[in-house]
């Protein structure tokens, strides 16, 4: 059986419940991240700079024409899950697979530049990428581009593309 509390002790007691409460919920964003995190402090200039470096390696191997080094930056795995025109698939294998059949050339391939780079680092783990993608092509093939998210992991290897969503501008 639970006692009964007199009301004015109640309400104190709920206040200083609610004032508890509410300054455990309160964390001081101003302390450094070892001292909010429990010692696992992300060096978040670092993580963006080395995921800035992924994405340069990518551009410049697709402006070499290296599909399949462009592809070294994506988890090889079956839960790869890239979005582009409107279809999802699932896999390395099947990623490189649709590079391959729409790109099946250099003059496809074109130019490839990505811009306005939005690079939030989650954790030590984690990072979302948000940018501008455009691909200068001549010939029988149309300048293109457009918007991508990538959902970024770091694991031994470094900073992998997990999920990967791609649209084209005008689509």
């Amino acid at each position: 059986m639970i006692p009964k509390i007199a009301a004015p002790t109640r309400y104190v007691a709920i206040l200083c419940l609610m004032l508890i409460l509410g300054l455990s919920a309160c964390q001081d964003s101003s302390a450094p991240p070892s001292a909010r995190d429990g010692g696992t402090a992300v060096d978040a200039m670092a993580e963006k700079e080395a995921i800035r470096g992924v994405l340069m390696r990518q551009q410049e191997a697709w402006n070499a024409g290296d599909i399949e080094t462009f592809m070294a930056d994506y988890v090889r795995s079956d839960t790869l899950r890239f979005t582009s025109g409107g279809d999802v698939r699932y896999g390395w294998d099947s990623a490189m697979e649709r590079y391959l059949a729409t790109y099946p050339d250099r003059g496809a391939m074109g130019v490839l530049r990505f811009s306005d780079l939005a690079i939030d680092v989650l954790s030590q783990e984690w990072a979302l990428v948000f940018g501008s993608w455009d691909l200068e092509r001549g010939g029988d093939y149309e300048d293109i581009g457009g918007k991508y998210t990538l959902l970024m992991h770091r694991g031994s290897e470094g900073w992998k593309v997990v999920y990967d969503h791609t649209s084209q501008a005008g689509q």
